[in-house]
């Protein structure tokens, strides 16, 4: 795919004339992936393009079967083009997919990773009279310092784009990701925290699993919650686990269990703070618009920091405990 769209990708080949948002009417946005963060991760994106053509709808090209969860509640939302998760085991409704791009025209089509193949042939198939590849003549990184975050620099990316045809752009910040919770929703969610611990008290919800290199051992974790449970007496403390059923502390805390995205998201804006690794959680949290504290020892907190809400990202390699019960105490 590498070799195949290495000539793909340049905008100003293809976009002639001047752009006015009231006459933009259909807007394809093409992100190719099936992981949960990932999806949650281009919500900032559609929230921009509701916001600079509120007369337009919004088509999303996607893997797998997390886009409904996730695109539920977006009032502009028009269709979800799916390819299967695992193509190679569903050719013919991978090939579908492809094909569906080409039933319809769109005023804008939108490749919301830059760094996508898939991405980009997205857009060099479809009919559009304006194409965003993502790519850019200037390195946007010298003029936004936040640029490299992969939630943003989307948004910089059309920003930029639009305009170079034309069109006034804001320089307003950044939407913050959003899973767009129902009023039921939420009251579900705090219903189900009611019945796990007093309602009295705020919570702390801690996520202690991760997969791979992001996980903290059990050792590390123990310390940790030890100092938490010391520092803030006055809160309920409560891990949500995730869909393996492990926890890093061995479950002495009540804990939360759900596969249910929509309801784990309700659940933890019912929440005071997410303390817990870098991972598809963590972005959820984050989706929930509550202060989440996010943890990082391998990933990159500039690509991947939760953002909005008092929320931050520490580096545990170069702080200490000291620090991070600092970070808990300012997010509270």
């Amino acid at each position: 795919m590498q070799s195949l769209t290495s000539g793909l990708g340049n905008s100003s080949n293809v976009n002639k004339g001047t752009i006015d948002p009231l006459q933009v009417k259909r807007v394809l946005i093409s992100r190719p992936n099936h992981r949960l963060g990932n999806l949650l991760l281009i919500t900032p994106l559609v929230q921009e393009v509701q916001t600079l053509f509120p007369n337009a709808t919004i088509d999303v090209f996607i893997k797998g079967n997390l886009g409904p969860i996730v695109f539920e509640n977006f009032t502009a939302l028009n269709q979800i083009i799916r390819l299967p998760k695992k193509h190679f085991d569903e050719l013919g409704n991978y090939m579908k997919g492809w094909l569906k791009l080409k039933k319809d025209k769109y005023d804008l089509a939108i490749n919301a990773d830059k760094n996508s193949s898939s991405g980009r042939l997205s857009i060099q198939l479809v009919d559009a009279k304006f194409k965003c590849f993502g790519e850019q003549a200037t390195d946007l990184s010298s003029q936004f310092s936040d640029y490299t975050h992969i939630a943003k620099y989307p948004v910089y990316d059309l920003r930029y784009f639009l305009a170079s045809v034309g069109m006034k752009v804001p320089s307003t910040p950044i939407p913050n990701l959003l899973l767009q919770l129902s009023p039921e929703e939420i009251a579900k969610g705090k219903a189900l925290l009611d019945a796990i611990v007093p309602s009295s008290k705020k919570t702390i919800c801690l996520f202690t699993f991760a997969t791979g290199a992001k996980c903290y051992s059990v050792e590390w974790w123990a310390v940790f919650y030890e100092r938490i449970l010391k520092e803030f007496p006055d809160y309920n403390i409560l891990e949500v686990l995730p869909v393996e059923n492990v926890s890093q502390i061995n479950f002495d805390a009540p804990t939360y269990y759900s596969k249910d995205i929509r309801e784990i998201t309700a659940f933890f804006k019912n929440t005071a703070v997410f303390v817990g690794a870098d991972s598809g959680m963590m972005h959820l949290a984050s989706a929930a618009q509550l202060p989440v504290v996010g943890l990082f020892s391998v990933t990159k907190t500039d690509k991947y920091a939760p953002y909005g809400a008092k929320s931050v990202a520490i580096n545990t390699n170069e702080t200490s405990i000291d620090d991070w019960i600092q970070a808990i105490k300012d997010s509270l």
